[in-house]
This record gives structure tokens, sequence and C-alpha cells, in this order.
């Protein structure tokens, strides 16, 4: 990969990757493998990018396959822990596991099923609706109720003060 394509195209972006890589990982060193993976699957598929979308949004596709997929192998394969060490090599101020009531609002999130992760993010991030379907895969009227409902688990996982 190109410092150039990464300074122009992955690092403007870099918060939008470390948000959904957070949202699937636990630990600094899974967090760094996510991370790397998506800047690569972003290079290898930049030819396959035909401007329909934003670049934004190819961003979040991919960030979210890629992680999806990635925390598909690691559950088969059973590994984790909880040990946050200190992020090393991101942008400039981003240290992802720093935030106590943040990082309580990645736990409830990380017990959310994949897609709804998904969906929270992109809300989150302030996409609507449409933006949100086309980038999930399905109609706007099914992400307002999915997020609707994810609220509600959300409050009640936050409320019960996960750990």
């Amino acid at each position: 990969m190109s410092k150039d394509f990464y300074t122009e195209f992955i690092l403007p972006y870099a918060g939008i990757i470390i948000k959904i890589c957070r949202a699937y990982t636990d630990t600094e060193e899974d967090f760094q493998d996510y991370y790397q993976e998506v800047c690569l699957q972003i290079w290898n598929s930049r030819k396959n990018f035909k401007e329909e979308s934003k670049w934004s949004t190819w961003i979040y596709r991919i960030s979210l396959n890629v992680c999806m997929s990635l925390l598909k192998k690691r559950k088969r394969k059973q590994v984790g822990t909880t040990d946050y060490k200190k992020i090393h090599n991101l942008p400039a101020n981003e240290n992802p596991f720093q935030d106590e009531s943040l990082e309580l609002l990645y736990k409830a999130i990380r017990q959310l099923s994949e897609l709804d992760r998904a969906i929270i993010l992109l809300y989150l991030e302030e996409k609507s609706y449409k933006e949100i379907a086309s980038i999930i895969g399905t109609t706007p009227n099914n992400i307002g109720v999915r997020i609707t409902r994810i609220k509600k688990q959300l409050k009640k996982l936050l409320d019960g003060k996960i750990y």
C-alpha cells in the first residue's frame, strides 16, 4: 500500500474504521489486527469502487464486512481476553480504549448481534436511514424498526451497568 493512498484515502476516514473495529474487538491486539486488515482490504478493493456511492460509504461497507468476517473466525477459535493496553501506531490523538463511559457503551454494543452492531454504529455516525439501508442491504423502514429495538436493548444493558 502506498503512503500516498493511505494518507489520501484511508487516514481521513480513520475515525470510521477505528469506531467499527473497536465495536468488534475486546483487546488492543485484536483491534490492531482488525484495523490493519480493513486498511488492506480497502487497498485491495480500491479498483472495484465504481463511485455509485460516496467513498465513506465504501469505507463503512468494507470495514463492517471485514470486522464481521474476522469476528466469525475469532468465535470459531474461541480466543479472547480483556487486557487493554495502550494503542500504538494510530492516527494522532486516537486511543479508542481510554474513555471509561465510552468503553461502557462499546461493551454494550459488543453484546448486540453483528448486524445490530453495524446498524447502531452507522446510526451513531448520524447516517440517514436510507444510507444505513444502502450499506447494510435492507430498507429504510426496516432500519427504523431495528434502531428502535436496538436503543431499547442498549438502554437495558447500560442500566444494568454491564461488567
